[in-house]
C-alpha cells in the first residue's frame, strides 16, 4: 500500500484550508497538517484557501484534498463546485456533506431508518423565546439538555442546560452562531468516536474530557492537555463490534462516502445512541481520525496518502 502508492498520478493537488466558516482555525492547523505529510511523500500539493484567492482557480489542479471544516467547504457547496469543474476530491459528495452539515437533517433520516438517536426540538430566529416555550421543551426533552447550532462543527456555540432559566440564555448563544439551533435531550454516559474509512469502522475511541468541562467542548478538542483519548475503548469485544456495525450503517444512511467520522454515546444502561457525522474530521494534532488510523499501524503520512487514493 504505502510504499507502492505512484504520487505522479494525482498530478498537481490542492489542500483546500482555512475558509471562512468559525473553524478556520482549525481548518488552517489541519490543513497544513496534511499538506506537510503530502509534500514529505513526494506528491505535488499546495495550499489552497479560498478566503484569500478566486475559487475559479481551483481549476488548475488535477484534484482536491478537502480540509475545510463548517459551512461553505463541509456543506456541500464547495463539492457541487469541484464536481461541476470534474476535479475529484477527498470525502463525502454533495448530498451526504449537506445532510452531514445539518445536524437535524441527520437526525431526521437516522430517526426514518429506525436507527438510535435522542429526541429533539428545533427553534430558529423567529421562535418566542418566553416560558411558555422553556415549559413546553423541559416537558418534552426533560433536564438536562444540550444546546447546539445545527449548522456548526466543533462544538461552537453549545451549551449544557442543567435548569431551566439556563434554556433561554442558551438558545440565544447558539443562535448568534446560526439561525437555526436544536435542543437535544442529554445523555450521562461515555462519548465515543468512530472513524470511518472505505467503508469499515477503526478501533473505537472513548473520549474522557477534563473534569473542569461540561462536555467535549472546543478547549477538550483543540486546547486542553488534559482531556483523555483511549484505545481501547473499554467496550466489551461485543459492545464494540456493535458500536462498529451501527457507526458504518449510520455513516452510510446519512450519505457519507469515503472516511469521516460518527460521534456516539452508551448511556448508563447500555445503550448506543448516535449523536451526529462529521464529513470532513479534523486532522490536527489533537484529531481523532489520526490516533484511530495510528491504532491500525497506519501514520500520519499513510492516512494521508490514502484518505487521496480514494480520488484516483
Amino acid at each position: 500500500m504505502h510504499p507502492k502508492v505512484d504520487v505522479s498520478a494525482f498530478g498537481k493537488v490542492a489542500v483546500l484550508m482555512g475558509g471562512n466558516s468559525a473553524e478556520r482555525s482549525v481548518s488552517l492547523d489541519s490543513g497544513n497538517a496534511v499538506l506537510a505529510a503530502l509534500l514529505a511523500e513526494g506528491v505535488d500539493a499546495h495550499a489552497f484557501d479560498p478566503q484569500q484567492r478566486n475559487i475559479t482557480e481551483i481549476s488548475q489542479y488535477n484534484r482536491a484534498f478537502i480540509t475545510l471544516h463548517g459551512r461553505g467547504g463541509e456543506d456541500g457547496q464547495l463539492q457541487g463546485l469541484l464536481q461541476w469543474l470534474n476535479i475529484p476530491y477527498t470525502g463525502s459528495g454533495v448530498i451526504g456533506s449537506a445532510i452531514g452539515m445539518d445536524k437535524v437533517r441527520t437526525k431526521q433520516i437516522w430517526l426514518g431508518a429506525e436507527l438510535p438517536t435522542m429526541p429533539f426540538s428545533v427553534f430558529n430566529q423567529h421562535t418566542v423565546l418566553d416560558e411558555a416555550l422553556v415549559g413546553q421543551v423541559v416537558s418534552k426533552l426533560g433536564l438536562p439538555l444540550i444546546i447546539k447550532p445545527v449548522h456548526e462543527g466543533s462544538s461552537i456555540g453549545m451549551s449544557k442546560v442543567s435548569t431551566p432559566e439556563q434554556l433561554l440564555p442558551a438558545i440565544t448563544t447558539a443562535l448568534a452562531h446560526d439561525q437555526t439551533v436544536m435542543a437535544e435531550a442529554w445523555i450521562t454516559g461515555n462519548e465515543f468516536s468512530i472513524v470511518i474509512i472505505d467503508g469499515k469502522a477503526l478501533p473505537v475511541i472513548r473520549l474522557q474530557p477534563p473534569a473542569s468541562v461540561a462536555f467535549y467542548d472546543f478547549e477538550a478538542k483543540y486546547i486542553s492537555n488534559d482531556t483523555q483519548y483511549n484505545i481501547p475503548s473499554g467496550l466489551s469485544a461485543s459492545d464494540e463490534a456493535a458500536l462498529q456495525a451501527l457507526s458504518v450503517t449510520a455513516f452510510n444512511v446519512a450519505g457519507a462516502t469515503g472516511w469521516g467520522r460518527i460521534d456516539a454515546m452508551q448511556d448508563q444502561q447500555g445503550k448506543l445512541w448516535l449523536l451526529e457525522v462529521n464529513t470532513a474530521p479534523g486532522m490536527t494534532s489533537h484529531s481523532l481520525v489520526p490516533m484511530a488510523a495510528k491504532a491500525t499501524g497506519m501514520d500520519f503520512n499513510h492516512l494521508c496518502l490514502h484518505i487521496l487514493q480514494q480520488t484516483l
